[in-house]
C-alpha cells in the first residue's frame, strides 16, 4: 500500500520542491528518479527485513521510499542506539540487512519471528524487558497516522516544514514524512545538533512555515534570545511537555506560537493544541483518537485509541496486546486528566521516563549501572539540569568514581541512556517498605548541577 501511495503522490507533485537537508534539494519528480534508480543490495527472500539506521538526510528518504518500493519492510533504528541494542535488534527481528549512513552489513538468520501479514514498516520504543521493542505497522495505520495530521493541523501546500527530529521517531515519520507528501508540502530536514544559531540559519535559509522539534530546541533559542525566525507560522514541540515558561518567553520573543502535540510510539500522534495561547494542555485528540483520561484534581491512566495504531510487537509477543483494554484502548503508562477537552499530563504511572525527547527505562539503566566497578547499588530517575530541563540522574551507592562509571555505561547503553548527572552516597535512602526515597533523592540534584 505504502509504496504505491508514494509514487502516486511523486507523481502527482512533480516539479515542486519535495526535501532537502541544507546540501541537496530534490524536487518530487526527481525524487521519484532517485527511487527508482537506488541500487541497494535487497537479499533475495520474501520480504527482506532491512533495519535503515542514519541521521536525517535527503539519502534517508530515497533509501525509505526505495526499500518499500523494492517490496522490503523497513526497520527505522534511532541513529543513537547503542552498539548492544542494536545487536539486540538484529538477532531479536532477524534482520537480512542494515544500512547505516556510509556502510551496510548483511545478516543470514537462522530463526525468527514471522512478520504479521499487514506490517509495512516497523518503529522501535525503549522496551520495558531492556530490550527495544519492534513495534510493527501496517500501511493503513502509517496513512491514517499522516491524514489525520494534515486534517487536525491544517497542513497545506504551501507549507514549508523545518524538521529537526529524526525520521526514525514519532514525531518527525508521522507529522513530516507521510504528511508533507499527502499535501506537496516542503520537507526541509535539519543535520547536526540543533543549536539555536543552526536553526535559526536553516528557517530563515528555506523560508519555513513550520518547525518540528523537541523542547530543548526551543529551550535553546530562548536561552539565546532569537527573536526573527523569518516566515515562520507555526511551532510544534514534543515527546516531553514544554514548561509553560518557555513556551512564553518563546512567543514572546517571536511572535510565533508553539503548538504542543502529544503521541505514543505504539499510537502514533493523538493529540494537538489548535489554541496554544489559551489551551492548557497538550491539546484535544486528534481526527480518528478516542482517548481517556481522569479530570481535574484527579488524574487517571491515561488510554487511548487511534486509527494508527500499531499492530503487535514483533520480538515481544503478547505484551502489547497485554496493555489494551476490552475494548481496545492502549494504556500509555501516562497519567493525566482533561480541561475542557484538552489533555493535561501530570506524571507517569511506570519507570518510563522521558528525557530530551527519548524514552528511557530507569530500570535497564540502573541495572547496568550496578555491574559498574565500585557501584553497589543504583537508582535512576529523571531530574532538573542547570537549566531546569529534564535530564537523567543516578545516584550511585558505594565508592564509585562518577566519571568512570558515565564511561562504563557509554561502552553498554546509548548515548541518551547515560546519566548526566551523577550523585554518591554510602547508602540509597529507601522507605519503610524497602523502595527508594525518590524525594529525598531529587533532593541531592536541587543544589548543584
Amino acid at each position: 500500500m505504502l509504496s504505491a501511495l508514494f509514487d502516486e503522490l511523486l507523481r502527482r507533485h512533480g516539479d515542486r520542491v519535495a526535501v532537502s537537508d541544507g546540501e541537496t534539494t530534490l524536487t518530487y519528480r526527481e525524487l521519484a528518479d532517485a527511487v527508482r534508480s537506488a541500487r541497494l543490495p535487497i537479499p533475495a527472500v520474501e520480504r527482506p527485513r532491512v533495519g535503515l539506521c542514519a541521521g536525517n538526510s535527503t539519502a534517508y528518504v530515497v533509501r525509505y521510499l526505495a526499500l518499500l518500493h523494492a517490496g522490503c519492510v523497513p526497520f527505522l533504528i534511532d541513529r543513537a542506539t547503542g552498539p548492544q541494542d542494536l545487536d539486540a535488534i538484529v538477532a531479536d527481528c532477524g534482520l537480512d540487512l542494515l544500512l547505516h549512513e556510509e556502510n551496510v552489513t548483511t545478516f543470514t538468520p537462522h530463526q525468527r519471528p514471522d512478520l504479521h501479514a499487514d506490517t509495512e514498516v516497523c518503529r522501535f520504543t525503549s522496551g520495558s524487558t531492556g530490550r527495544p521493542s519492534c513495534i510493527e505497522f501496517s500501511g493503513h495505520a502509517v496513512h491514517r497516522a499522516a491524514v489525520n495530521w494534515v486534517d487536525g493541523t491544517k497542513l497545506t501546500g504551501d507549507d514549508r516544514i523545518a524538521c529537526f527530529a529524526t525520521l526514525a521517531n514519532g514525531l518527525a515519520f508521522n507529522t513530516s514524512l507521510l504528511a508533507a507528501f499527502l499535501v506537496g508540502a516542503q520537507l526541509h530536514l535539519g543535520r547536526g545538533l540543533p543549536t539555536a544559531g543552526r536553526v535559526a540559519r536553516m528557517l530563515d535559509g528555506c523560508g519555513a512555515t513550520r518547525l518540528v522539534g523537541f523542547p530543548a530546541l526551543y529551550e535553546s533559542l530562548v536561552r539565546r534570545g532569537q527573536r526573527s525566525l523569518g516566515a515562520l507560522r507555526l511551532a510544534i514541540s514534543s515527546a516531553a511537555p514544554l514548561s509553560p515558561e518557555v513556551k512564553a518567553a518563546f512567543t514572546e520573543l517571536t511572535g510565533v506560537p508553539v503548538h504542543n502535540y502529544y503521541g505514543a510510539a505504539e499510537a502514533g500522534p493523538l493529540t494537538f493544541a489548535t489554541e496554544p495561547l489559551t489551551d492548557p494542555g497538550l491539546g484535544r485528540p486528534l481526527p480518528g483518537v478516542s482517548l481517556r483520561a481522569g479530570t481535574p484534581g484527579e488524574p487517571a491512566p491515561i488510554e487511548v485509541r487511534s486509527e494508527s495504531m500499531g499492530t503487535r510487537y514483533l520480538n515481544a509477543p503478547g505484551l502489547l496486546e497485554s496493555r489494551l483494554t476490552d475494548d481496545g484502548h492502549y494504556r500509555t503508562g501516562d497519567l493525566g486528566y482533561l480541561d475542557g477537552g484538552s489533555l493535561v499530563l501530570t506524571g507517569r504511572t511506570s519507570h518510563m521516563v522521558n528525557v530530551g525527547g527519548r524514552k528511557v527505562d530507569a530500570v535497564e539503566v540502573a541495572s547496568v549501572l550496578r555491574d559498574a566497578p565500585g557501584v553497589e547499588d543504583a537508582v535512576v530517575l529523571e531530574v532538573a539540569d542547570r537549566h531546569g530541563a529534564p535530564a537523567l540522574g543516578a545516584v550511585l551507592a558505594g565508592s564509585p568514581d562518577a566519571t568512570e562509571v558515565r564511561r562504563y555505561a557509554a561502552t553498554r547503553l546509548a548515548p541518551h541512556q547515560v546519566p548526566a548527572l551523577v550523585r554518591t552516597v554510602p547508602l540509597i535512602p529507601r522507605g519503610s517498605t524497602g523502595k527508594p526515597a525518590t524525594a529525598q533523592l531529587r533532593r541531592m540534584f536541587e543544589t548543584t548541577s
